[in-house]
């Protein structure tokens, strides 16, 4: 098993929880990332790398193979951290992982963050209306996805919920169910795309 930390959430800081199989994790992943920091105004990023998910048929590559690919993809970049805490707390779902978080950390400023084809499909999660309660949300913009998201059925639900994306700095210090929908230039990169291409096999 590759050597891992649990990462460390001081009080009062803000940090965006990136959940996924990143399987593998690119430039993409990078990409947004860097975006929730400067919007957000974040102080970290935690990449959650899952050792499975619920919602895919078949079984990602071993967990601490993409972990090392992961590191490879941030090269030491002081503010983002890709973590296998979900294997270390024994949670299989989202909603899990983060009530296990604010356990483990009750001062920190937590903020989902998700793609907005992500967003389209939310509602499909386990007990997915609890985690728009749990902590507010950041929907990060995908090629193609914006108009589907904004539709959704999560969407129309926690629509007084939302947030400007003028106001997305706020974000961190609100109650939730908060969230808002960002738009910014996106990448084209996806990890489907990578594992068809044959570049990760």
């Amino acid at each position: 098993m590759i050597r891992t930390t649990r990462p460390i959430a001081p009080p009062g800081q803000r940090i965006g929880l990136l959940g996924g199989s990143f399987d593998p994790a690119h430039a993409g992943h990078l990409h947004i990332s860097r975006i929730a920091l400067r919007r957000l105004r974040l102080d970290r990023v935690w990449w959650l790398l899952t050792p499975g998910n619920p919602l895919k048929p078949d079984a990602p590559a071993p967990l601490d193979r993409r972990l090392r690919a992961a590191r490879d993809v941030l090269d030491g970049h002081p503010r983002i951290l890709a973590t296998d805490i979900e294997r270390r707390l024994g949670t299989v779902y989202t909603v899990d992982t983060i009530h296990a978080l604010k356990r483990h950390h009750p001062e920190a400023r937590f903020v989902w963050l998700m793609g907005a084809d992500n967003l389209a499909q939310f509602h499909r999660w386990h007990r997915w209306p609890e985690i728009m309660g749990a902590l507010p949300v950041a929907v990060m913009a995908r090629p193609g996805e914006q108009v589907r998201a904004g539709l959704s059925k999560t969407a129309t639900r926690f629509a007084a919920a939302r947030l400007p994306q003028r106001d997305a700095a706020a974000l961190p210090f609100l109650s939730p169910p908060r969230w808002t929908m960002l738009s910014h230039a996106t990448s084209p990169l996806s990890s489907t795309a990578l594992r068809d291409s044959g570049v990760w096999a």
